[in-house]
């Protein structure tokens, strides 16, 4: 098979990282190949291991080559919401050509200027989104190739994060023996891909259940406008299972997935199930409605602090509604819980391409179709923050005298109007969630 149309998404997540291999012909967009792979060198979504985690980067690709029978060099890598910057950016140039037709030279030349000025030194750029361009002092252009004008300016938004994260996520790439073509922003390619056009027009929130971590993102007017970044889990919720239950962190794994209820009210006592217990020589049995009030217990946890965090921006009635995502949201019943605490308007993503049918492959399918989806312009962009990526690693590279874990908090000061909320529901599990409290003070 050719590599002609072919953009691989990298999802380098907590717990695991998914590579999905996909083709565009004509208008046609087909998966032909997916891996998967245990993380590791990560922690709460931060390479901590760069030579673990390309290991496992490799495994991935050669397991999602093997389907697809294609050789792989290039990926779109995710970069989550963590720690990043909403930063408002402007440029402006001359056109350079004598007959002062815009060029895609002209594009890149405004997108460098637009990124000179204003960053943070400790933050490298993941995305940049041209609002608009003005050519002559007409706006509200979106694609400025081909016109006539001698002036060209872009009013965009810049989205930036932790510039070590960035490089040792590059370095890992790297080491995989893999180019990174681009990064993109998980919450803005996932909110292009899974939200409909209303549902981004109009507002709504997309929760991203992960392994490590849960983001919460607010897409309004086709822009982010919020995240949040909660550094709790599904592997919060399987190490709790362990230590309630007494067995190892493998066997709550297992139990999760094959017995595990998101929400106690709809699990029946009377089912029950063996516990390999450590220090035991038999089996013990425990009953899914028991399970299932240990995993609540953290998940209501986690649900109220991104309540917390959306009531203080007006942002708990959005027309969308809610969207759920990501591998922790495959719990039976989840979409169930959630509306416990958020309201009738949940609804839950799973991906319909055939051998992706699952929420943890959410990620790495739209960074895949996100980035197969640019625009030449936007292209031309993405090309411009690589080169300035380029030159910064090269200029890290000099003499130094030639050269010059937290929780996220809302990325940009943002309010929406709307009605005063109540107070989440408390669940009638609340007792289970006090008797386990003492599990969840993190290390």
């Amino acid at each position: 098979m050719n590599n002609s149309g072919v953009t691989v998404g990298l999802d380098i997540g907590t717990t695991s990282i998914k590579v999905v291999i996909t083709q565009m012909t004509g208008n046609q967009f087909n998966v032909i190949g997916a891996g998967n792979a245990p993380s590791r060198g990560l922690r709460r979504g931060v390479i901590v291991d760069i030579d673990a985690t390309a290991s496992a980067i490799r495994e991935a690709i050669d397991q999602a080559q093997e389907k697809a029978n294609i050789q792989i060099s290039e990926v779109v890598a995710g970069v989550p919401a963590n720690q990043i910057k909403i930063i408002n950016v402007d440029g402006l140039v001359s056109i350079a050509n004598q007959n002062k037709r815009i060029t895609y030279q002209d594009v890149q030349n405004v997108a460098t200027q637009a990124l000179s000025r204003g960053l943070p030194a400790d933050h490298d750029v993941i995305e940049l989104v041209a609002e608009e361009f003005v050519v002559d002092g007409f706006d509200g252009i979106k694609d400025p190739h081909e016109m006539i004008g001698v002036r060209l300016e872009m009013h965009g938004i810049a989205y930036v994060g932790p510039e070590k994260v960035l490089d040792n996520t590059r370095m890992a790439i790297q080491k995989a023996g893999l180019t990174l073509r681009e990064f993109v922003l998980a919450p803005l390619a996932m909110g292009s891909i899974i939200l409909n056009d209303g549902q981004q027009d109009f507002g709504t929130v997309l929760i991203d259940l992960g392994g490590g971590q849960t983001s919460t993102s607010v897409i309004h007017d086709r822009k982010l406008k919020f995240t949040f970044v909660d550094i709790e889990g599904g592997d919060n919720v399987t190490k709790d299972i362990s230590t309630v239950l007494g067995t190892s962190y493998i066997n709550a794994e297992k139990i999760k997935r094959d017995y595990g209820y998101a929400d106690p009210s709809q699990t029946v006592s009377s089912n029950e199930f063996p516990v390999e217990v450590i220090g035991e020589e038999f089996t013990k049995q425990f009953d899914e409605q028991y399970l299932s009030e240990i995993i609540a217990a953290r998940l209501e946890q986690m649900y109220t602090r991104l309540f917390e965090q959306l009531k203080q921006i007006g942002a708990l009635n959005l027309p969308g509604g809610f969207v759920l995502t990501g591998g922790n949201a495959a719990l039976p019943k989840m979409v169930d819980f959630a509306k416990r605490v958020l309201g009738d308007n949940v609804r839950l993503f799973v991906p319909d391409q055939i051998g992706l049918r699952h929420p943890a492959y959410s990620r790495s399918l739209s960074y895949a179709m996100f980035a197969s989806r640019e625009s030449m312009t936007q292209q031309v962009i993405k090309q411009t923050i690589m080169q300035r990526h380029a030159v910064e690693q090269q200029i890290s590279m000099l003499p130094e005298e030639y050269g010059d874990e937290v929780v996220q908090q809302p990325v940009e000061s943002f309010q929406y109007d709307g009605e005063i909320v109540n107070d989440p529901q408390q669940g009638w599990f609340g007792k289970m969630r006090q008797k386990l409290s003492n599990l969840f003070n993190e290390e």
